[in-house]
Formats: C-alpha cells, structure tokens, sequence
C-alpha cells in the first residue's frame, strides 16, 4: 500500500511539472507590476477568442462590473490532482491586478489538460469577495465550456458566470474539489 501511494503521489506531481507547474519549486514573486507586457497581450488574446467562438459574449465583457482571465491553467490527476494558472482582473473593463487559481481534486481522474478560463462577475459585491483574497469555488459551481452560442443560456450564480475553453490535452475525471483564488492589486 505504502509503495503504490509513492507511485501515486510521483505520478501526480510529474503531472504537475508537465502540466507547467511544480510544487517543489519556490515562487519566483516578482515585484508588483514586473509583469511583463507579452503576458498582458495573452489575457487579450484570450479575451479575443473567447469573443470570436462566442460573438454572444460580446455582452458578458460589456455588461460585467468586472472579470478575471486566466489565459492557460495546466491541470493533471491520477487519483489525485491539481490545477495552477496566473491571471488578471479587470473592472469596468480596465485592469486592476492580477490572481492565481488552485485546485486540488481527489476521485477518478487521470490525464493532464490545459485550459483558459474568465469569471465574470455581475456586481460591486461579487467582485469585492473575489479580491478579498478568500474566494473560493465549490465543487458545485459550474462552468460552461465554450463552444459556438454556449452563452446564449446562461446566466450568473451567485454573481460569478464560468467560462472555460479547452487548450490542449486529455483529461478523464469524476472528482469532488474547489477552485481557490488570491488577488495581488497592480
């Protein structure tokens, strides 16, 4: 038993380092706004093409008080899993920091995936808890991968609306987990 969760636990976070992320690695923090100018042109870039696989959401960016793009979250599992992505906040359509998004999941999943991902948030309120710093997504809440009219039927819970757009890789999964968010101003 001890030998086959070593096997898990290597297999899991090997998954992470390919997935872009390894726990073993300190933080490289750099300073606040040394972000660099290309990753701002990935949050537009995804912001674009959410716009062209949806014109509907069109609406969503214009009425949102504000929203988050995380332009590439690496995900992998075996057993148990993980995800990782840096993004960016915005108000009223203009930048205002930046976020990290975790998860961590257990159940049956195996694969690694990449993904973007944009939260919108309907009001003052929702976007206050999200910069709070203690936001937090259920296993309940729901995200709407996108494809051509997904937006048409969707509206918001709890003030947050999910939209995902698969990137690259496979991912089998049946898991319970929550997605866990920071906010650092600009």
């Amino acid at each position: 038993m001890k030998k086959l969760f070593t096997i898990l636990l290597f297999t899991t976070f090997s998954g992470f380092v390919i997935a872009g992320w390894n726990p073993f690695e300190e933080e490289k923090k750099q300073p606040k706004g040394a972000k660099s100018e290309a990753t701002h042109l990935d949050a537009d870039k995804t912001i674009n093409k959410f716009k062209v696989i949806d014109p509907k959401l069109n609406l969503f960016f214009d009425r949102a008080y504000g929203y988050a793009v995380f332009p590439t979250v690496g995900k992998a599992g075996f057993g148990l899993g993980g995800a990782y992505g840096e993004g960016y906040v915005y108000k009223d359509g203009a930048f205002i920091g930046y976020s990290t998004l975790t998860q961590v999941t257990i159940g049956f999943q195996f694969g690694g995936q990449t993904y973007s991902e944009v939260i919108f948030f309907k009001d003052k309120d929702a976007l206050d808890k999200f910069i709070s710093g203690d936001f937090e997504m259920g296993a309940q809440a729901s995200a709407v991968a996108l494809t051509a009219g997904a937006s048409a039927d969707v509206d918001y819970n709890d003030g947050v609306a999910v939209f995902t757009l698969p990137k690259a890789g496979l991912m089998y999964e049946a898991t319970i987990g929550g997605q866990k968010f920071s906010f650092e101003p600009k």
